[in-house]
């Protein structure tokens, strides 16, 4: 069997591995028939497994109420479609809200307890409410600050009350000081080296904060291109050790959440970053599973465009995705590099 869920299609097979592993990002995609018991749950429900053999999957919960089937009493699986409501109305508070509403408030405005509401807009969205709020407040400063606006009216259009405020909360998170975002690096110090790979010539860059690029094929130019008033420095003593640990993990690919990263993105683009950084060595991953682990099942294409503006290969693997049907996929660096990247993985 084959459903199509907007521009997603979803096998049994993916179906029974979701369930199997309990995926909540597939809560509300479709829906497990057990046969035998007569009950519908959501992919993640916690009660023991039926056999395979004893399931049927729906597109949704109508479907599974038609053929004959009732909701679980522990999963609540019609409950899917209010907490996606409630979540899209609380995005849209926060989005127009002058001050970031409370959660007390959001809570209110969506019939949960605050409680509850934290939980269910943690799992959909991938952060809390709070969070979220910030994400956005910083991905609109740092879209403003890129399209040249002055440092204090990208402050404030973003909804900060304060200068002082928006330095505190993006402090460790914007890697560069507004000013120098906003102006090309400026006053920003940026190591670099070009070393010799068995998969050729490898650019690794990084801030005081971490690895800000990694790239193969490409040199110092790009570094020029994308930070034109950065200082740009060849090597250095304190550059060394983290160079030596980055062409390690590319050398021998596997669990690199030990080199710091100095990356920036949209909210939504930071949360396929950090899907694609859960994925474990080895395994592969479709764009619409990245869009779902995101928190937005529906944003395929955004999920591919944040996998082609990933700036640090390797360490963000990008090289772990995949087209459906496990066909190679495109890849920045070549399919060579990317098949071989995956090769070394599964050994």
């Amino acid at each position: 069997m084959r459903y199509r869920e907007a521009a997603v299609t979803i096998t049994d097979d993916t179906a029974w591995a979701a369930v199997m592993r309990r995926d909540r990002t597939y809560d509300g995609r479709f829906v497990t028939g057990v046969l035998t018991t007569g009950i519908y749950c959501r992919p993640s429900c916690a009660a023991r497994h039926p056999d395979r053999g004893n399931v049927r999957f729906f597109t949704d919960c109508a479907a599974a109420r038609a053929a004959g089937l009732r909701a679980c009493k522990r999963c609540l699986p019609d409950d899917v479609g209010r907490d996606e409501a409630a979540v899209l109305a609380a995005i849209d508070e926060i989005r127009n809200a002058q001050d970031v509403p409370s959660l007390a408030v959001l809570a209110e405005l969506t019939g949960y307890s605050p409680t509850h509401f934290q939980r269910i807009f943690k799992r959909a969205i991938g952060l809390s409410p709070a969070s979220y709020a910030r994400a956005l407040r910083e991905e609109r400063a740092r879209n403003s600050l890129s399209a040249g606006e002055s440092v204090t009216g990208a402050i404030y259009e973003a909804g900060y009350g304060s200068a002082s405020r928006f330095y505190e909360n993006t402090k460790g998170r914007l890697g560069m000081t507004a000013s120098a975002w906003a102006n090309g690096g400026a006053g920003v110090t940026i190591n670099w080296a070009v070393v010799e790979t068995s998969m050729g010539p490898m650019l690794v860059a990084a801030t005081q904060k971490g690895v800000c690029r990694l790239s193969f094929g490409e040199d110092e130019s790009e570094l020029a291109r994308r930070f034109p008033k950065a200082e740009l420095v060849e090597g250095g003593d304190g550059f060394a050790k983290l160079l030596a640990e980055v062409v390690a993990s590319v050398e021998a690919p596997g669990d690199f959440s030990h080199i710091p990263l100095d990356v920036k993105g949209t909210a939504f683009q930071e949360a396929c970053w950090d899907a694609l950084r859960a994925i474990p060595p080895g395994e592969t991953r479709t764009y619409s599973e990245i869009a779902a682990a995101a928190g937005n099942a529906k944003a395929v294409r955004a999920a591919g465009s944040a996998n082609a503006r990933n700036n640090v290969a390797v360490l963000i693997p990008c090289h772990r995705v995949v087209r459906k049907g496990g066909d190679l996929g495109g890849y920045a660096y070549g399919p060579d590099i990317k098949r071989e990247l995956l090769k070394r993985e599964r050994r």
